[in-house]
């Protein structure tokens, strides 16, 4: 008997379930950076309305940018597993397992990444309509949160090969 005849039928379940925790949880750390330094760039506009007209609120936009990219990296883990995954695919359990540990790699470090991109982005703008000196900081503070997400992604990329 063949190991492709003894492979589990519910094995691409834990693939799809990859895919969805990168989604779900890279979207979500994405949404939480937008909308925390949303907030933030929101609260410029209340007290210095010149800072966002002007050409540096483009600068204030940084964390948003930012954070819509931790969902990017949670797209593509989940489009390289899904083009692993095909409804004649006859797929181990270890492969499933590969890419739930993948896609969670990912997913996870996208929600601490949005968080951490929230959270600075929202006190840097702020910061940042007080004294403008404080921007270099905050992009260096920002890049390293930032990190977080890539850090799983090329982990979620390793994973991805091995599987």
């Amino acid at each position: 008997m063949a190991d492709s005849e003894l492979a589990p039928k519910f094995a691409p379940f834990f693939s799809f379930a990859g895919i969805a925790a990168a989604m779900i949880f890279g979207s979500a750390g994405a949404a939480y950076g937008t909308a925390k330094s949303g907030i933030g760039i929101a609260g410029v506009g209340t007290y210095r309305a010149d800072l966002i007209m002007k050409s540096s609120w483009l600068q204030s936009l940084i964390p948003v940018v930012m954070s819509g990219i931790i969902a990017v990296y949670g797209l593509v883990i989940a489009v390289l597993i899904a083009q692993a995954v095909g409804p004649t695919t006859n797929m181990s359990l270890y492969t499933g397992f590969m890419h739930l540990a993948a896609g969670m790699s990912v997913g996870l470090t996208g929600v601490a990444a949005g968080y951490t991109i929230g959270v600075v982005g929202d006190a840097g703008v702020r910061a940042y309509m007080q004294q403008s000196r404080v921007y270099v900081g905050m992009i260096l503070i920002l890049i390293f949160g930032e990190v977080l997400g890539l850090y799983g992604l090329i982990v979620g990329l390793i994973l991805n090969s091995k599987s």
